[in-house]
């Protein structure tokens, strides 16, 4: 083998390593804000918001998450947990009308115990719970957080809830309990997401928010308020 040869093979080699170097150091690298908003969609506004419009804090906190429950896989259910929880939220949801404290109560029990059986945090947890499901479910995990406050407000002696507010915290729950439902698990975590100039839009149709709505067999105007 010529000399030529040679040393045109140990550029190649050479050259291999390099690339693949940079491709290992560029995988191992954070998830930069694009990625992190296609991921976690109107969380990653959420993360912005609470950190005072610090976009760089915001991602550090969300790529910790990722970092932390990134690699969490999602059990599946058994038919007859989908049965028990399937049958829960009905009847959660027909209790809304005459009780709705209770029904947003028990739509927040659920919520936790159906992620729970999903392999997330246990729902003691509640907090650590949430930040799992912001990885895997980031466009939809604030109906959780909107129906456990709303659970929540409900016990304060000194307050009061408002029937329109569980209700809507009902329907974003609802979308999440469908998400965790879902039989066939791909990676929700950019589903539904749709990106133009790095803005993801995860709005409702009205028409679909309606239909959601008559479910509850509710209209703005049965609103009322209850002491919690």
């Amino acid at each position: 083998m010529s000399t030529g040869v040679i040393i045109a093979l140990i550029v190649i080699v050479v050259a291999v390593a390099v690339v693949a170097a940079a491709l290992t150091l560029l995988n191992r690298r954070p998830p930069g804000g694009r990625t992190l908003r296609r991921r976690f969609g109107p969380e990653y506004d959420r993360a912005v918001a609470r950190h005072d419009g610090d976009t760089k804090a915001a991602e550090a906190d969300l790529a910790e998450r990722v970092k932390l429950h990134g690699g969490l896989r999602e059990k599946a259910l058994d038919p007859a947990d989908r049965e028990r929880f399937t049958a829960g939220w009905t009847a959660a949801q027909e209790r809304f009308v005459d009780s709705p404290s209770e029904a947003v109560a028990e739509a927040d029990r659920l919520l936790g115990d159906l992620a729970g059986a999903r392999g997330f945090p246990d729902v003691e947890q509640f907090e650590e719970q949430v930040s799992a499901l912001s990885v895997h479910h980031g466009h939809h995990v604030h109906g959780y957080r909107t129906v456990h406050r709303a659970a929540l407000a409900r016990t304060d002696k000194d307050g009061t809830v408002d029937t329109e507010q569980m209700r809507e915290a009902m329907l974003e729950a609802r979308v999440l309990f469908e998400d965790l439902m879902s039989s066939n698990r791909e990676d929700k975590s950019t589903a539904h997401v749709r990106d133009t100039d790095g803005a993801d839009d995860v709005s409702e149709s009205q028409d679909d928010r309606s239909k959601r709505t008559r479910r509850f067999g509710m209209t703005k105007d049965d609103r009322h308020t209850e002491p919690a």
